[in-house]
Formats: structure tokens, C-alpha cells, sequence
């Protein structure tokens, strides 16, 4: 497969979706292939190459998981010890909850914490100490170890246990344990290391879908754990290559910890990485999303390949990146991504489900009307949650179209909008009666 070929996908893609900036790399055949699409900014635009900066979002947490591994390596964490044999000022709602969570549960999500706490506690070397101490208010959604939802609370929690177990920042940690002895220089948390260098900033579409700066760079230094990381393409190949490797610590990241149930993001979680079987094909992977930035790391150890893209522009930022990764497997491996196809649309069928679903910080919302073409999914971020916020809040996406998967009807797929081809699954209780939703990993309670 010829670089021109990627590079013109990259291009044709990004202009669909209205993407400013991109940057795709794929580590195929023992070589880096490059395709790079359009500019940083609108306002002060720049050529976007595989040296240019993107916020990873989540991503992150995939080096918050190797540098506790590495401790696990050296005998200084123990997977399966309580959290609070680290981090003995943890406090949550529930006692019980607090003194039985351990560090595994934390690193494959079955902790029982809600997604996300919104609480600003500042840039100083004291913000993730500070994050530990409203961890009171955290939803809990199930007992330890009874169910995988994902939780950013969970792996910012991860970070101060780096803290205290190393005696450093917790940036400091992950640059010791990961980042210095891999070579990654163009890796890093704080923006002060990032604004020397060609960085990409985030856009939201206005009303009109013109590309707008996201003012916003990143998240809060107390997110850093599960999502302050920036990184370049060309860094992330690295990364992936690394994680390429036949070491005890890469092996054990990605066997299976716990199976995950009618999702786009994997069939099970390993210690972090969402593994996914892809047309027979063993895949590994992880996401990130900010504040008009996106990302996409996907490995597939048999066949030593890496893929990386980012984009910086929503709302169509997740859709190209998947479209990219898509053309990659494909186009590199003959490896096909399909979408499997919901069954016709059925009223009686949806309307037991028609409702409004919850966490911490989002609302979900299901529709559906008589002689409708489909069902409509709604998330928004809370009008309490944008209010309180000091820092920049993107704008809410429009309803998606749905349809429900061939078999009990308890998993969906979304068919278009900016969440084109994400799925989940309904959890009901012991009467039949549908009392949560899960979307991209993340259980939504019934309001």
C-alpha cells in the first residue's frame, strides 16, 4: 500500500467531517508511514505534521497503567492489595467500598466509581491529593469487582497512588517509569513543555459548523492521570511499538481482566488497553477525547502493527478518527471493520426503554415516536455541571439515531451523527424493567 494512498484518505476524510488539523501514523512492514491533513488553528494556522502536538485525552491513561506496572515489576504495588495500603486518606460515600477496592479493580474499571468528579483543585504539586479529597462525593455504581464501568475518578485515583508509593509528582513518576526510558521527548503534561513547540488546538463547531477555537487547551492537572497527556503522532508510534513487545509486563496489560458487553470500545478490558477482536484479528486500543480534540491508538500485536490518528475538530473528530483507523486495518492488513446491522425499527419494542439515564455529569435521553426511522439518543452535558464550571465547556452534540442489535434486544448500535458506530447495552433489573444504559463504557443510571 502506497503512502499516497493514506495520505489522500486523510485528506478526502478530514475535509468530509470539516477536520482543521490531522495527524495518522501507521508503523507497518518495520517502517513509519506519515499522512498529515490541514493546520493547528484557524486563527494562527500552521502546517499540522507528525511533530505536532495533540491532547490525547484518555489515552493518558494508558501511561498512568504502565508506570504502575512498572512498580508491580519491581515489587513495590501489589495488583490485588487494597488502595488504601497506598493511599491511606481515601474516603468514599460507603466504607465498606473504600477499605475493599484494590489497585486492579482501579486499572481495569470494576472499582465501582461513577465516570467523573467535577472539582477544581488547582495546578500545584498538591491537585491530585486535593482530587483524593472529594472522592466522598463520587457516585458509586455497584460493589467492587461486581461490574466494568469505566471511570476517569478511578484512574486519577491511580496517580496519587504513583505519588505515594514513588514520592514524586505524579508527572514525574510516569517520566521516570515510561516516558525517559522509551525515548518519548515528544511526550508530556504541562502546557509550559508544550507551547515552544507546534501544538494543535481543539475546535467546536459554532451554529453555523464553523470550526471555532476551543479556548480550553486540556483538562485540569488534576485529570492528568486519566486524561492531561499531549503527545505528537510520530511519539505515539513509539509508544504503540513498545507496547508491540513480548515482555511479562506488555503480556500481562493484555490478557483479558474482565469481559465487556456490546461495545465498540472492546470485547474485554486487559490492565487498561480495550482488547477487540477485529474479522478474526486480535486488536488492542484505547480513545481520548477534550475539548475539540481526539484521538486513536490501536495495536495489533500478531501482525506488528500500530495505527495512531488525531484530529482537532468536533463534532466530527471520533467518526474520522475511526474511519482512519478503519482504512488502515484494511487497507495494511485486509483486516475489515463492519459495523454490524441493526434490526428494522420496532415501536413496542423501544418504547419500554424510552427514558432519561444519568451519571455525575451527563444526561441521556431516548426517544421515539410512532412512524419515526429510528429512535433518537441525546446526551448532554448537565446545565448545573456547565454553569459551575470555571473552564470552557464544549458544546453538546445533536440527537443520534439508534437501532437495536439481532438477538434479545438489549444492545444497540448508533447509526449516525458525530457517534456513528458506537454501541451499548441496557441493564435491567430482575423484573425486566431497564434501569440503566451503557454508552462508550459508562453506565447511565435511570433518572
Amino acid at each position: 500500500m502506497s503512502e499516497q494512498s493514506l495520505q489522500e484518505f486523510v485528506t478526502a476524510a478530514a475535509e468530509r467531517f470539516g477536520i482543521p488539523g490531522a495527524a495518522a501514523g501507521v508503523h507497518v512492514d518495520g517502517r513509519a508511514v506519515y499522512a498529515c491533513h490541514g493546520v493547528t488553528s484557524v486563527e494562527n494556522p500552521l502546517p499540522v505534521d507528525e511533530h505536532t502536538w495533540f491532547a490525547l485525552g484518555s489515552v493518558s491513561k494508558t501511561f498512568t497503567a504502565t508506570a504502575v506496572m512498572r512498580l508491580v515489576e519491581h515489587g513495590r504495588i501489589d495488583l490485588d492489595a487494597p488502595v488504601r495500603r497506598y493511599v491511606p486518606e481515601l474516603v468514599l460515600a460507603d466504607e465498606d467500598h473504600a477499605a475493599a477496592v484494590t489497585v486492579r479493580q482501579l486499572l481495569n474499571h470494576t472499582a465501582g466509581l461513577g465516570v467523573r468528579l467535577v472539582v477544581e483543585t488547582g495546578d500545584g504539586d498538591d491537585a491530585l491529593a486535593g482530587f483524593v479529597g472529594h472522592l466522598d462525593q463520587i457516585e458509586l455504581i455497584g460493589a467492587p469487582g461486581s461490574r466494568a464501568s469505566y471511570s476517569q475518578a478511578g484512574y486519577n485515583l491511580l496517580g496519587r497512588v504513583l505519588e505515594k508509593v514513588t514520592g514524586l509528582t505524579f508527572e514525574r513518576a510516569v517520566a521516570e517509569l515510561a516516558l525517559a526510558p522509551l525515548g518519548l521527548h515528544e511526550t508530556a503534561y504541562f502546557t509550559d513543555q508544550v507551547m515552544t513547540r507546534r501544538f494543535a488546538c481543539g475546535h467546536n463547531a459554532d451554529q453555523d459548523g464553523t470550526p471555532v477555537v476551543a479556548r480550553q487547551w486540556k483538562d485540569s492537572r488534576g485529570n492528568n492521570p486519566g486524561g492531561g497527556i499531549a503527545a505528537t503522532v510520530a511519539d505515539q508510534l513509539r509508544w504503540g511499538r513498545f507496547h508491540l513487545g513480548e515482555s511479562e509486563l506488555v503480556k500481562q496489560m493484555q490478557t483479558p481482566t474482565v469481559d465487556l458487553r456490546g461495545s465498540t470500545l472492546g470485547d474485554a478490558f486487559g490492565v487498561c488497553w480495550f482488547l477487540r477482536d477485529v474479522d478474526g484479528t486480535a486488536t488492542v486500543g484505547h480513545g481520548g477525547s477534550g475539548n475539540g480534540q481526539f484521538a486513536e491508538l490501536l495495536i495489533v500485536p500478531g501482525r506488528d502493527f500500530v495505527v495512531s490518528v488525531m484530529s482537532n475538530g468536533g463534532p466530527g473528530g471520533v467518526a474520522f478518527n475511526r474511519e482512519v483507523v478503519q482504512f488502515a486495518l484494511e487497507h495494511y492488513l485486509g483486516v475489515l471493520d463492519r459495523d454490524p446491522e441493526p434490526v428494522p425499527y420496532d415501536h413496542a419494542q423501544v418504547a419500554p426503554i424510552v427514558g432519561v439515564y444519568e451519571t455525575e455529569i451527563l444526561t441521556l435521553t431516548i426517544r421515539a415516536e410512532e412512524g419515526a426511522q429510528a429512535p433518537l439518543l441525546e446526551v448532554v452535558i448537565k446545565p448545573e455541571i456547565r454553569a459551575a464550571s470555571e473552564k470552557e465547556v464544549p458544546a453538546d452534540y445533536p440527537p443520534f439515531p439508534f437501532g437495536l442489535l439481532p438477538g434479545a434486544g438489549d444492545e444497540y448500535i448508533v447509526t449516525g451523527g458525530a457517534m456513528k458506530g458506537q454501541r451499548g447495552f441496557l441493564t435491567r433489573d430482575a423484573s425486566g424493567a431497564v434501569i440503566g444504559v451503557d454508552l462508550a463504557g459508562r453506565l447511565f443510571g435511570r433518572a
